[in-house]
């Protein structure tokens, strides 16, 4: 069995749950690399908001960053993303098994074209529970109160 690392793996899911992250991904996938200038262009943001999100993704590696003079580039790194990969793909690997054992239960077993209709009852008494049958006669009325008792 294969054994992951739990803190990579939550901060890579907790790195890629935020949309403008996926987003900043996706973004760094189509081109090698981009400055954090570029990158930000597209999003309705502050730059600083930007650092921060890169920040997240910095540190569950999936950004690589290089300084090179005033201009900070960033590069898409692969590693992380594999590890969350082959995790996702053990699981979906169990069910498909299991998706493709149901498969096979259903179509082994002859589905009834024509439903047979329940049996009817004699009468609709045969079918009433006792505490239905006395509520079905009435109700009990309450007696008067009775005297108090002084001390």
């Amino acid at each position: 069995m294969v054994k992951y690392q739990d803190e990579t793996l939550d901060r890579t899911f907790a790195a890629l749950s935020d949309p403008t992250r996926r987003a900043l991904l996706a973004r760094l996938g189509d081109q090698e690399s981009l400055s954090v200038s570029e990158l930000a262009q597209p999003f309705a943001m502050s730059l600083p908001a930007i650092m921060k999100h890169l920040d997240v993704l910095t540190d569950a590696g999936l950004v690589a960053r290089e300084k090179t003079g005033r201009t900070v580039a960033c590069r898409l790194t692969a590693r992380p993303m594999e590890q969350a990969m082959n995790w996702l793909n053990r699981y979906a690997q169990f069910w498909s098994d299991n998706l493709d054992r149901l498969a096979a239960f259903v179509e082994e077993e002859p589905w009834q074209t024509n439903p047979q209709s329940p049996p009817t009852p004699a009468s609709p008494r045969a079918q009433a529970s006792p505490s239905r049958d006395a509520s079905a006669r009435g109700r009990k009325k309450s007696t008067p109160r009775g005297p108090s008792r002084k001390i």
